[in-house]
C-alpha cells in the first residue's frame, strides 16, 4: 500500500512511532510524516518487542496443538514466523517485512514506482535478461568470486590444542571495481537501459558504489550523475578520481551520505521521465530495498554451491558487516531458511555505543520512517537523526534495511558491533597473514573472529563476507594510527 505525506517526508525523520497504538499510526501515517515535529514521544523499541512477542506466542499455541512443547523451539517459531511475512508480503505486493519497508512516499513518485516494480517483476522472468546478467556478471564483473580458505587467519584462531574453526572468506572485493556493488549497478543499469530511460543519478558514501555505478553506466552508454558528500569525497578522494575517470559527474553535497542521499532522490524526481534512480543500498521505499537484495543474492547462491564442492556441505556460521544491509543480505538471503546456519552481522561501533558516536542502528537504534521506509534508525528523543559514526565510511548511515530489520524482530539474524580500534586492528591482521586488503567496512566483520572463535568447535566453517577492496582505506587507517600515538 502506498501512502501520501508531505514531499519533504521523503528526506527528514518522521519522529518515533507510539509503542500502544502501532497499527493506528500505520493508519495516520500521513499525520506523523510532517516534519519537524514528533509524531509521539513513546518509545518503539518497547513495540517492536511487544509485537515480536506477541506474534510468538500466538505462534506457540498454534504449534503445542496436538504436538506438545518439547517440538516448539526458537528455530521453528523464527521459521514459521518468516513462513508468515513471506506469504503476506507476496499476496499484498507491498514490500512489506513484517511491519517494516513499505512506500512512505509523496504521491508523485507512486506512479514510478509502481513502473519500476512491474518492469523488475518482468525482468526476474525474462529468461533472455537473466542470460544477459549472467553473460555480464560473469565476462564483466568477473564472477563468480572464490571462496578462500584463509590458512594462515584459521592457524592464528587456533587453540592450545590446535582446535579451532576454519575460516573462510567470500571474495567480492575481487569484482570489477573492487566491491560488491556492481552486481546490483549492472543489473540495475541494464533494466534502466530497458525502461529507456537516459540517464542515471546515484549517491555514494564510500564511493564503491558510485565507482561501480560509472562503470557499469559506461559500459552500457547511459548518462551518470553521483552525489557525494563533502566529508565523504576527502577520506575517499581515490573513489571520486575513478568516478570521473569513468566519465560520471560527481557532485559534492554539504555532509556525508545520508545527505547525498536525499539530494539525489530530489533530483531524481524532478526529472522522472528520463532519469532513473540507482539505488545502492537496500533501503528507501519498495521495491528498492528487494531489488537491490535480489541482485546481489548472487553472493550466498555461489557461496553454497562452493561450499558443496569443498566440503560436501553448508557453512556453519556466515559473518558480514552491516552499514544498510546490501553485501550482509546479498551473502544471507539464500540461507535464511537453512536454521542450521547461524547468520550474524556486525555494525559500526565506533568509538562506543555509549557514547552516541557509532553506527549501532540495528543494536541502538529505533523504529521510525526514513528515506521512504519504515525501519530501525538512529534518532534522538524527539524523532530527529542523529548523525552515524564509524572509521568505515560506507557504515555511516542513520537507517537500514527493511528486511534486517524484521529479521533482527524474529531473532533469525544476530547482531553485534565492533569499534574502530578492533576493525583497524582486523584491517591489518588480514593484511599480514593472508596479503590480502580488505575494506575498512568488511574489517568490522573480521574483527568479530576474536570474540566468536574461541567458542566456536572445533572444525565449525565460518565465512566472512569479504565486501570490498581495502586500498581505499590505507590512508584512513595510517592517520588513525598516527592519531592513536598521540
Amino acid at each position: 500500500m502506498s501512502m501520501a505525506c508531505n514531499s519533504q517526508s521523503l528526506f527528514r525523520p518522521s519522529g518515533k512511532l507510539s509503542s500502544s497504538n502501532y497499527k493506528m499510526e500505520m493508519i495516520r501515517v500521513k499525520s506523523v510524516l510532517q516534519p519537524p515535529r514528533p509524531a509521539v514521544d513513546l518509545s518503539t523499541a518497547s513495540a517492536m518487542t511487544s509485537i515480536a512477542k506477541s506474534r510468538i506466542e500466538t505462534f506457540t499455541k498454534g504449534l503445542l496443538g496436538g504436538l506438545g512443547p518439547a517440538v516448539v523451539t526458537k528455530q521453528s517459531l523464527t521459521k514459521r514466523l518468516m513462513e508468515e511475512e513471506e506469504e503476506e508480503r507476496k499476496s499484498c505486493g507491498n514490500g512489506k517485512f513484517g511491519c517494516y519497508g513499505g512506500r512512505f512516499v509523496p504521491e508523485t513518485l507512486v506512479a514510478s514506482l509502481n513502473g519500476l516494480e512491474a518492469e523488475f517483476n518482468s525482468v526476474l522472468r525474462d529468461p533472455a535478461f537473466q542470460e544477459e546478467l549472467g553473460t555480464e556478471l560473469r565476462d564483466f564483473v568477473g564472477r563468480e568470486t572464490p571462496l578462500y580458505y584463509a590458512q594462515r587467519l584459521t592457524n592464528h584462531y587456533k587453540n592450545g590444542d590446535g582446535e579451532g574453526p576454519e575460516i573462510y572468506l567470500k571474495r567480492e572485493d575481487l569484482n570489477h571495481g573492487g566491491a560488491h556493488k556492481i552486481n546490483n549497478a549492472v543489473a540495475q543499469a541494464m533494466l534502466a537501459k530497458r525502461m529507456g530511460r537516459k540517464s542515471i543519478v546515484t549517491a555514494t558514501g564510500a564511493g564503491q558504489h558510485g565507482v561501480a555505478t560509472a562503470a557499469a553506466c559506461a559500459k552500457i552508454s547511459l548518462e551518470c550523475t553521483i552525489l557525494m558528500g563533502s566529508l565523504d569525497m576527502e577520506r575517499q578522494s581515490s573513489n571520486v578520481v575513478l568516478m570521473n575517470l569513468l566519465g560520471a559527474k560527481v557532485k559534492v553535497v554539504e555532509g556525508n551520505f545520508k545527505d547525498a542521499t536525499s539530494e539525489a532522490i530530489r533530483e531524481w524526481v524532478g526529472n522522472l521521465e528520463t532519469s532513473y534512480y540507482l539505488a545502492g543500498t537496500a533501503v528507501g521505499p519498495h521495491p528498492c530495498p528487494t531489488m537491490v537484495r535480489e541482485f546481489q543474492s548472487i553472493i550466498g547462491k555461489e557461496t553454497r554451491k562452493q561450499a558443496m564442492e569443498k566440503w560436501d556441505g553448508k557453512p556453519d556460521v556466515l559473518i558480514a558487516c552491516v552499514g544498510t544491509g546490501s553485501n550482509a543480505l546479498g551473502l544471507f538471503h539464500e540461507f535464511l531458511k537453512d536454521e542450521d546456519v547461524r547468520l550474524i552481522g556486525i555494525e559500526g561501533g565506533g568509538s562506543g555505543i555509549n557514547n552516541g558516536k557509532h553506527s549501532a542502528t540495528l543494536v541502538r537504534g529505533e523504529v521510525g520512517v526514513y528515506h521512504g521506509a519504515m525501519s530501525y534508525l538512529l534518532q534522538d528523543e524527539e524523532g530527529q537523526i542523529v548523525g552515524a559514526h564509524s572509521i568505515a565510511v560506507g557504515l555511516e548511515y542513520p537507517g537500514v534495511s527493511p528486511e534486517l530489520s524484521f529479521l533482527k524482530d524474529v531473532g533469525r539474524v544476530e547482531f553485534y558491533t565492533v569499534t574502530d580500534q578492533e576493525a583497524v586492528n582486523a584491517y591489518k591482521r588480514l593484511c599480514r597473514l593472508e596479503g590480502i586488503f580488505p575494506a575498512l567496512e568488511a574489517s568490522h566483520a573480521l574483527a568479530f573472529l576474536e570474540k566468536l572463535c574461541p567458542t566456536l568447535p572445533n572444525g565449525t566453517k565460518v565465512v566472512v563476507n569479504i565486501s570490498g577492496r581495502g586500498d581505499k582505506d590505507a590512508s584512513t587507517v595510517f592517520k588513525y594510527e598516527l592519531e592513536s600515538m598521540d
